[in-house]
Order: structure tokens, then C-alpha cells, then sequence
């Protein structure tokens, strides 16, 4: 059974657009929906019946705390914004999207799509957490998407590029999973907190985040992660 793109949703505000998002994703043969801490909470009776059909990919949603947590299993992640922002990664359009979730997925490694609240998109600190952006090049002045007309066009392009891609190498680097990365992240960001790097203090978490888009954006293979583990626990003992 073909790999499909797991699509999160991350702090929906409306029943009814989850149960719109779930019936756009059924549309073109996804079901793996996970949800972000849903503000009106779950289960919910107005998604349901504003899924018209779909209520089985809600059935089976898995509902999460934090965008980690909702993750877990995926190794890439795009995430959908409407709007620049202040951190350096590369911008697909859904077409030029889906196809690299296709090359990754034939490349053993589980792909995950964040799509933002209704009222104001995705956080930087969301975004963050992703390897690419995605951004539909509407009408800039009116960029304003429906959460489940965004799930649709991301769902559309998925369907559309069905077509094989081909075999890849089997003898090609082991990447590193998004857990593995977190890791490391959070292990390179505690050593920098003890050694009083974040300073001053406004200017704090502008510079983790800053950070984790510089992991998230690099292509790390499980051996990278395991290496940059070990340095870094050098260079505390030594210091220490």
C-alpha cells in the first residue's frame, strides 16, 4: 500500500472546517489527519457533519498537544503559510511540494503537511519546526485561504502526481528522523542556555528559533545527529 502524506492540523478553530478539511483530503485518497490541540475541542459533532461522507477520516484522527507530538513517525515537514517570514527555507508551491514529498516518501521516509489555524496561519515557532515552506501563489491582495481549500489544493496536487517515480538506491544515507533532530536540537539548545548564550533576554527566543530553522533546514543524516551528540558532550567535559 502506497505511502500518503500525513496532513496536521494545528489548532483548528471550527468543527466545521475540520469536517471540510476531512472530506477535501477523502476527495483524493488521504486519511491520515492529526489534530493540534482543536480550540473547541474533540470529539466534534460539527465537523461530522460537515464531513458529508468523510466521517472515517475523522474517526481515525489523531489528536496531539504540540506539533512534535503530532509528528511523530514523520521524518519531513512542510508547512503552508501565506506570508513571509524572517527564517531561510525553501519555498515550494503545493505543485513543486507534492512532488518532493512523492521523492521522499520513495525514499523510505514519512512525510507530514502543517496547515495553521484559520484566523492567522502558522507561528514562526511552527514554521520553524518544518524543512520547507509551501505558499500558493494567489492574488496578493486578497492571500486569504479557507483552511479545508488549502487542505484541497495540497490534496489535489498529491493525487495528480500518482504517477511512479521510480526506484531509489537502497544503499544511500539513513536521514535522520524529525525525533532525532528534536533531540539534538533541544540537547545543543540546553548546553547554550548553561553556557548563558541567549542574551539578552528579549532577543531569546527569536535565537532558538532562529536555531531550529537551521536544523530543520539541513538535510541531517542519522550518523550527523549521533556525531554532533557526541562532540557536544565532549566539549562539555571537557570544559566542565
Amino acid at each position: 500500500m502506497e505511502q500518503m502524506p500525513a496532513f496536521i492540523l494545528v489548532r483548528p478553530q471550527m468543527g466545521e472546517n475540520i469536517g471540510a478539511a476531512a472530506r477535501a483530503m477523502l476527495n483524493f485518497g488521504l486519511t491520515d489527519m492529526r489534530l493540534v490541540s482543536p480550540r473547541d475541542g474533540w470529539p466534534n459533532e460539527r465537523a461530522v457533519a460537515l464531513a458529508s461522507g468523510a466521517s472515517a477520516v475523522l474517526e481515525s484522527a489523531r489528536l496531539a498537544d504540540s506539533i512534535a507530538d503530532a509528528a511523530e513517525g514523520c521524518d519531513v515537514l512542510f508547512a503552508t503559510t501565506a506570508r513571509p517570514r524572517d527564517m531561510t527555507l525553501p519555498v515550494h508551491t503545493p505543485e513543486t511540494a507534492m512532488a518532493e514529498a512523492r521523492r521522499s516518501i520513495v525514499q523510505g521516509r514519512r512525510v507530514g503537511v502543517l496547515f495553521g489555524p484559520e484566523r492567522a496561519g502558522l507561528e514562526n515557532d511552527d514554521i520553524a519546526r518544518a524543512q520547507a515552506v509551501v505558499t500558493v501563489p494567489v492574488n496578493p491582495q486578497f492571500a486569504s485561504l479557507n483552511l479545508a481549500q488549502c487542505v484541497l489544493l495540497m490534496g489535489y496536487e498529491w493525487r495528480r502526481q500518482a504517477v511512479e517515480t521510480g526506484a531509489v538506491p537502497e544503499d544511500g544515507p539513513v536521514m535522520a528522523t524529525l525525533p532525532e533532530v528534536e533531540r539534538w536540537a533541544g540537547h545543543f539548545e540546553d548546553r547554550l542556555e548553561e553556557a548563558g548564550f541567549f542574551f539578552p533576554d528579549h532577543k531569546a527566543a527569536h535565537m532558538k528559533r532562529s536555531l531550529r530553522n537551521l536544523w530543520a533546514r539541513m538535510p541531517l543524516t542519522r550518523s550527523d545527529t549521533q556525531i554532533l551528540h557526541g562532540a557536544l558532550r565532549q566539549l562539555v567535559r571537557r570544559r566542565d
